[in-house]
Formats: structure tokens, sequence, C-alpha cells
């Protein structure tokens, strides 16, 4: 996702923010507690004792399919993983060939908001090292430069920028207070207030499930002018501009500005694709039925299966699995965590997996193209100060220029840093597609040269980029999913799968997970989210249950089910 929470909203909302609950990714669609889920002493739930050993599939090795198959080994069951390509999926961090080790580029996720309580109870529990992620304008970011039409503004707080700026903050304030009851939305997710929760929401799906985020904004009278929606394109508040995200769905954008999705992010050290890593060979302390000492790693003697080539349903309504070694294995239950267009493209699958009208949610998902290059360099020669004006030497900086968004990471004044020279989206990502690392970085060179050019960027790099287009990518395609107008029936039907009673039973036996299946995808509470359902999933199905203490997702889904839209 692109950006979110405004700073106005911040500047208003930190002295109560202190004093109240903290805004978490607690619905709108489905408001359930997953941190407490994950803390309560009782544990996520049990399968029968005849059930453990059990073999269950589960089709991809990024952090929701890693989580999934970690919380199925601790109930005792056994995960069997297939990952076509590495451990970790977007999660996925870079090094530099010949450069300092700890030099890190995360191609894909990259920053996390605290309100991601779910993915933090996890990195937490493999003791992931964190720091504040220099967003624009953020309190740890040194200085900001924005630069629009040739005009460069330094900033290092919003008022810094010139009065049109602020003007643009009012009226992104003004649009969500006025369209979206934006201030009672966050004050039902502080206090996990469901049935307010669900009254405001409710009537907001009904409302705007066909209205696109730029529709969203020229109705509001705050953004009547075009010179103010065009700034707030180009640049937004929070992690950089909005533009890119104009053609989605409208409720897409308010899932993520009611959580806070977009407010304090922090960076993990070392890189996030250590998370489904440390996972992955983690011995649980008091696993169930495997004896002390198993990990995931240790049940797959080191490496995960390789790449699922064929699913279908068998006799006995199992689900067979095929891989790209010719074995073929036989499962009760399977979980798919991986892109779900390999269902249509890469992986043979029988129709009769899944219903129809899921067949096609999963053929009409909508996904967001996304690029990214770094550079290593030999310091954070940015913090120099210009002798003429004071100012550091260059900033993070955003613009409308190729390279839309340059991030600058460090670890100290005398360390080896890292530049993410640009990251775009869609049309601005496909626009470096066709181009080689090396073109890619001539042209960002040269776009940064019009903004700095008194700074040489180039006498500081030290190794060779690396860069990453997921549209390009044979196993993702796309960097995560956005629903378009009117593609919230089919988010409901792919979100709501895991609970299988209402299917006929010769549906049930796969459950989906992972980044298509969330609300709230692009953020990796998401992931671990639709995870946490696949678990309860597999666990009822195999004649599970979760303690009276902890209900799981799918014990209280009748009270919380999203809302259901007429078909008709």
């Amino acid at each position: 996702m692109t950006s979110t929470v405004p700073a106005a909203v911040h500047d208003e909302q930190h002295a109560q923010a202190r004093t109240e609950p903290p805004v978490t990714m607690f619905g709108p669609d489905f408001p359930f507690a997953y941190d407490d889920y994950l803390a309560h002493p009782a544990g996520l739930g049990q399968v029968p004792a005849t059930e453990h050993g059990t073999e269950v599939a589960v089709v991809g090795g990024g952090l929701s399919g890693i989580i999934t198959a970690y919380e199925l080994m601790k109930m005792g069951l056994k995960p069997v993983v297939y990952e076509a390509d590495r451990i970790g999926g977007r999660l996925r961090t870079a090094r530099f060939e010949g450069c300092d080790p700890e030099l890190t580029a995360e191609m894909g996720a990259m920053r996390f908001p605290p309100s991601s309580t779910a993915f933090w109870h996890y990195a937490d529990l493999v003791g992931l090292e964190t720091r504040p992620f220099p967003n624009p304008l953020a309190p740890d970011t040194p200085s900001t430069v924005v630069d629009l039409k040739g005009e460069s503004h330094y900033a290092r707080t919003l008022d810094d920028l010139p009065e049109i700026y602020h003007q643009v903050m009012e009226a992104w304030n003004a649009c969500l207070e006025e369209g979206a009851d934006f201030s009672g939305m966050q004050q039902a997710i502080r206090t996990r207030d469901v049935p307010r929760i669900r009254e405001i929401w409710s009537r907001l799906v009904e409302k705007l499930d066909n209205q696109t985020f730029y529709g969203f904004l020229c109705d509001s009278p705050a953004f009547s002018s075009f010179r103010h929606r065009e700034i707030f394109g180009q640049v937004g508040f929070g992690t950089g501009g909005w533009d890119t995200d104009f053609p989605n769905s409208i409720l897409e954008i308010l899932r993520v500005v009611y959580t806070g999705a977009d407010d304090d992010h922090r960076g993990i050290v070392g890189g996030s694709q250590q998370l489904p890593l440390r996972l992955w060979e983690r011995e649980p302390a008091k696993p169930v039925h495997w004896p002390k000492g198993t990990s995931l790693k240790s049940l797959h003697g080191g490496d995960p299966r390789p790449a699922v080539t064929r699913l279908h349903r068998t006799a006995g309504n199992r689900i067979t699995v095929t891989d790209a070694t010719g074995d073929v294995r036989t499962y009760r239950a399977a979980v798919f965590t991986a892109q779900s267009w390999m269902l249509l493209s890469k992986i043979d699958c029988d129709d009769d997996l899944f219903p129809i009208d899921h067949w096609t949610a999963i053929e009409r998902t909508h996904y967001m193209e996304s690029s990214k290059l770094f550079v290593p360099v030999d310091r954070p020669f940015w913090l120099d100060k210009d002798e003429r004006t004071g100012r550091d030497v260059m900033s993070m900086t955003l613009t409308d220029r190729m390279t839309r968004g340059t991030y600058l990471l460090d670890d100290g004044p005398d360390r080896p840093a890292v530049m993410c020279l640009s990251y775009t989206w869609c049309d601005d990502s496909l626009k470096w597609l066709p181009l080689s690392p090396q073109e890619r970085l001539e042209v960002m060179l040269k776009s940064l040269r019009e903004i700095y050019p008194d700074v040489d960027i180039r006498k500081h790099i030290t190794g060779n980029p690396v860069t990453v287009s997921w549209e390009n990518e044979p196993y993702f395609m796309g960097a995560f999913k956005a629903n378009l107008p009117g593609h919230y029936r089919y988010q409901r039907r792919l979100f709501t799968h895991f609970a299988q009673d209402r299917l006929p039973e010769d549906k049930r036996g796969v459950f989906l997970a992972g980044d298509d299946i969330s609300w709230t995808a692009g953020w990796a509470e998401g992931a671990v989210q639709t995870a946490l359902n696949a678990v309860w999933g597999v666990m009822h199905h195999l004649g599970g249950s979760t303690d009276p203490a902890n209900p799981g997702p799918g014990d209280v889904y009748d009270e919380i089910a999203p809302v259901e839209l007429p078909e008709d």
C-alpha cells in the first residue's frame, strides 16, 4: 500500500492516544482479536490424539505458510510445506555481492506498523530487533525533500512545507471525517467496540463498494480543487504519494487508515525474511506429540518440498498434491497460501477444488505492480551539511520524477549504508520493467541529479544494484492484491473460505490463506491473520476444537461475519 493516515490526524490524536488503547488492525470487516487469541495461555486449540502426526499440505513458504505450518506442528499435526522459490515469500531480504554482509535490501515488505499486533507476536517470539523506518517527515527521518514540477521544498516537519500542503492535509482530514466517520471508527477500534464498528462499516460498505479512491476525493467539497487532488496524489501524507491507488476501491484505503497501518513504522534489523526463517528453525518449548527439539526444519529433513504442479481431489474427499519431482502425496487437508493466480496458471487444478463462485473471485483478483532498486554506499553521506544552507545535502525524497520515492537507510555515521533509489507502484513500476538493473540505475541517478545537482551519488556507490519488479516474478505476478470497485463480494468469499461448514462436503478440506485472501493485503498482518484462520479451519476439519476460554475465529464467525451484500 502506498500512503495512509495524514499528519494532521496524528497531531490531533497523539495526546488522546497516550491515554487510550492503541489502534490495532482490529477489523473493520472481521473484528476478531487475533492478538488476544495468540496470547491466551490455553493456546489456539487442539486436535484429537488419534490425529497426531496426520500430514497436512501447506502450499507456499511465505509468512502465511510458515505460520500455518508452525501452529499446526504445535498442535501435533505434521505440516508438509511446499515452496517453489525460497522461504519468505514477499518477506525477501537481499544482500549485495562483495559488500558488507550486514547491508540488506528489503525487496518486499520493509516497514511494519505497531498496529500489526498479530505480526509482532511472532516477531517478538523469535527475538527480532527493530528500528524506526525513515518515512517522509517521520520524527526519526533527518529531512525530507518534496520535489514537484521542478520545484523542491526542504522540510524536517510538515510546518516547513508551503501553505498549500497544509491545505491538502486539511482537505484529506475533512474528506475522511465527512465521508467515512474517521474519528468514530478509530475510537471504536481503539476500544474494540464490535457493535459500533459493524454499525459504521455496514453502512459504508453498502454505500462505497462501487466507489474509487479518486471518486471519493472528488465527491468531497474539501477536495474541489484539482490542484489539491494532484498534490495529494503525488505526495500524500504518511509513506508517500497516493495516486497509484486512485483507481482502487476506497474501502481498501479506509481499512488501512482506520487501523493505523501507515503509522510509526518500524524496520527489522537484518531484514524481515528472518521472521519466517527463524520460525522454520524454531523448536517450540512444549510441542504436542512431537519430541522436544522438533522444528519445521527437522520435520522436513532440512528443506521444504519443491513446487506444486498439480492439485486435485481423490476418493474420500482427499487432496492429492503432485510436486515438481513427480512425487504424489494425498492429504486429508491442505492449506494454499501462495499467490492465488498460481491456481489458474502454474498449477494444474481440478475445478472441484473450490465452488465456482470462489474460482470467479480468484480470477477477478486485482494485483498492484511494484518495483524497487537499492545500491550500497560507503557511508550515509546525505547527512553531510551544505556549507551555504546548513541543510542535509540529500534527503528522503518524494518527487513526480521517475524515481517517485527515495529512501536513505543507515546504521550510524561511520558505517556502510544503503539507498533505495526508487520505490514505485503500478504504471510507475511498469516504466522500469523493460530496463536492466544498470539501465534503471542510470535513469534514477539522472532523475536525482536534477533535484540534487551538487551531489555525486555515483562516487559513493560501492557495489552493483539489486532490483525487483514483482509483476515479473513468476511465483508472484504482482506485489499484492488491491480490490477494484465492486470487488467486495469477491474478497468476502475468499476471506471467509476457512469457515467451511456452509460448503458442500465435497468442497471442503482445502483452505485459502495469505496476502491475497486478507482484507488488508500489502501488510504482513493480513498474512498472519489468514494463517490463523486456516489453522482453525484445519483443526475443525480434523475434529479438533478450541478451549472455551479462548474461542477462535471460526467459533465466533456468526457473530462477526463480514457484511454480506446482495448478489442480485
